[in-house]
């Protein structure tokens, strides 16, 4: 049978949590849904039944009075290494807001303090800024719609291979050296071997040419295709 819980519930085991380090706890003070001080310390933690938005605009304006901020939750079934408990995780942190758990159960619920507010100071990924730029500069144009969904992207990675599988429509068979030498990049190599797409035919050792679906694929990214085919025209001009 499911349990019903009420944000109320989540009280209960926090007073006696905050109780028991010595904290004065007290219920639904000028808004707050719970309030604790501890000599000049004060916090204050917000109930809530689910993390959202309103969530954490509370908990914003509840800064403006303390920084000892935090939000208490259910303890979720998802894991908290799912990509959704990271970034609400990683949310929080850089609010600087505080997270308690409660598992509720009702014969000994069980509070559990995540993280405290603290400082935020997160670390540049250098490595995923870099993969970024070099995808920006990678495509010949904007093939995408940002917020779109089911539908194929076109990456650079993808053409990439259209531009090798410009080369080899021209040449009919190269090798990967002879097409890093038309200018199709450092991945030439890898995009042969691995074929993700199926666009490409081994035809002896290190040499490839254009498949059926390969040319498929040309009349699919006409437009693509019409830019690395008037490249290589202008290469040999």
């Amino acid at each position: 049978m499911k349990m019903s819980f009420k944000e109320r519930d989540l009280y209960d085991p926090i007073y006696e949590y905050l109780t028991n380090q010595g904290y004065l706890v007290r219920g639904e003070v000028k808004d707050c849904d719970l309030v604790a001080i501890k000599g000049n310390e004060l916090v204050i933690v917000e109930l809530k039944k689910n993390f959202s938005v309103d969530l954490m605009i509370q908990a914003t304006d509840r800064q403006r009075i303390s920084s000892g901020v935090y939000v208490a939750l259910p303890r979720p079934k998802a894991s908290l290494r799912s990509a959704k408990w990271r970034g609400i995780r990683r949310l929080l942190r850089r609010l600087e807001i505080g997270l308690i758990f409660v598992t509720l159960n009702l014969s000994n619920p069980r509070v559990e303090l995540v993280f405290h507010p603290a400082p935020y100071n997160p670390r540049k990924n250098s490595k995923a800024r870099e993969g970024i730029i070099k995808e920006v500069q990678g495509r010949y144009k904007d093939s995408n719609k940002g917020g779109s969904s089911r539908k194929k992207i076109m990456t650079a990675y993808r053409e990439n291979a259209i531009f090798i599988a410009c080369c080899l429509e021209k040449e009919g068979v190269l090798s990967a050296t002879e097409l890093k030498g038309l200018g199709t990049g450092d991945k030439t190599y890898s995009i042969l071997y691995k074929n993700y797409y199926g666009w490409f035919d081994k035809v002896a050792r290190g040499q490839y040419t254009l498949s059926h679906q390969g040319r498929l694929a040309l009349e699919e990214y006409s437009d693509i295709a019409h830019h690395y085919r008037q490249k290589l025209n202008d290469g040999a001009s």
